[in-house]
């Protein structure tokens, strides 16, 4: 090879073909998505009402509201249905008008390009490997100070799993809105944390104004081919000027029926975390053994290593993996992200230990 190749963590289809391997072949440790799969009771559900598709759905989402008002224990007029979080991010920037934003980063993509469509500046707030990615919320908010207007985190975050506590999140929360700054948070990996009620700022909505949380079912339901992500904010007055903004029928009636069903399968929800929560501890401990490594406290369902055997690189760890049919995420393209550094999520057990011989093999 003369230069080697940049991959996304969903880009399967390009290491496929790159690498001559079948996609059904691969064990994709780069997507984040519950190795659990689809719920059972959902998937049969599902195919037992595809005449949903021959109604619209209900304008106002109401059904959905209501069983997400109580998955979340919010009032139902704080919430926002929409076509993934994606669609929301952009409705949010769109409406919000920001002038200044700063991103804690490293951290996803998606939200530096939406920005760069509403003429808003864009800057970084680094997020240090000397603290094991903690937030300095002190620092942060000191920074704050300089005219931005709007911030955006990912808590748990992307790809470092680590995670901003409630008891920090408000005080932050209290700062910006004495500066008049709006705060969006993606709560997308929040249900993997060990105690989601220590992560989760949702509660604060109904304390702050400035606030919007997304959330979303692509990765600890498995459902990213749903596209059901939701919103939540106090701010009535700022979510109906979304919702004005937003294209009717923005998630479709299959969509909406299933969101129910799997905020509502306690079994499922239970099982994932029963999974995630040990396999995550048993890899972490692992890790720790292995001289070439250093892994990072993880809140979410996906673990950063960081790379220091001398001579060896993210690139070279990713190859190694990715010819033993185990997709990994080179790091190498996150922003803000300085040195050799992997990340991979939690799959089932067997799938786990054949990762940790091939880590431990380098």
């Amino acid at each position: 090879m003369t230069s080697k190749p940049v991959f996304h963590g969903s880009d399967i289809e390009k290491i496929c073909e790159y690498y001559h391997l079948k996609k059904d072949d691969i064990i994709n440790f780069g997507a984040n998505v519950n190795p659990l799969g689809l719920s059972p009771n959902a998937k049969k559900e599902l195919s037992e009402n595809l005449d949903l598709l021959s109604s619209y759905p209900d304008r106002e989402y109401t059904s959905l509201r209501n069983t997400i008002s109580e998955y979340c224990g919010i009032p139902a007029d704080f919430i926002l249905p929409g076509n993934g979080s994606s669609e929301l991010i952009a409705l949010l920037i769109q409406e919000r008008a920001p002038k200044h934003t700063l991103i804690l980063g490293p951290t996803y993509s998606e939200y530096s390009r939406e920005l760069a469509f509403s003429g808003s500046t864009q800057e970084y707030y680094h997020l240090q490997e000397s603290s094991a990615f903690a937030l300095d919320i002190e620092d942060l908010c000191r920074t704050l100070e300089n005219g931005y207007d709007f911030l955006i985190l990912c808590n748990p975050n992307n790809p470092t799993s680590s995670a901003i506590l409630q008891e920090d999140m408000k005080k932050l929360l209290s700062f910006c809105q004495e500066k008049n700054i709006f705060v969006m948070i993606d709560e997308t990996y929040v249900e993997f944390a060990p105690d989601i009620s220590a992560v989760t700022s949702v509660p604060l909505t109904q304390e702050f104004d400035n606030l919007m949380v997304l959330r979303g079912v692509s990765k600890f339901f498995a459902a990213p081919g749903m596209r059901l992500g939701y919103g939540i904010s106090g701010n009535r007055k700022f979510l109906s000027q979304m919702k004005e903004k937003q294209i009717p029928w923005s998630l479709n009636s299959l969509g909406a029926f299933t969101g129910e069903l799997l905020l509502k399968d306690k079994d499922y929800i239970q099982n994932t975390r029963n999974l995630i929560l040990s396999e995550r501890k048993k890899l972490y401990q692992e890790l720790k053994e292995i001289p070439a490594f250093k892994v990072y406290p993880a809140y979410a369902n996906f673990l950063l290593l960081q790379i220091v055997q001398p001579d060896l690189t993210s690139f070279q760890v990713f190859e190694a993996c990715i010819r033993q049919g185990l997709m990994i995420r080179d790091c190498s393209s996150f922003q803000c992200l300085e040195g050799e550094f992997v990340r991979f999520c939690i799959m089932l057990p067997e799938h786990n230990q054949k990762l940790i011989n091939v880590l431990k093999g380098l």
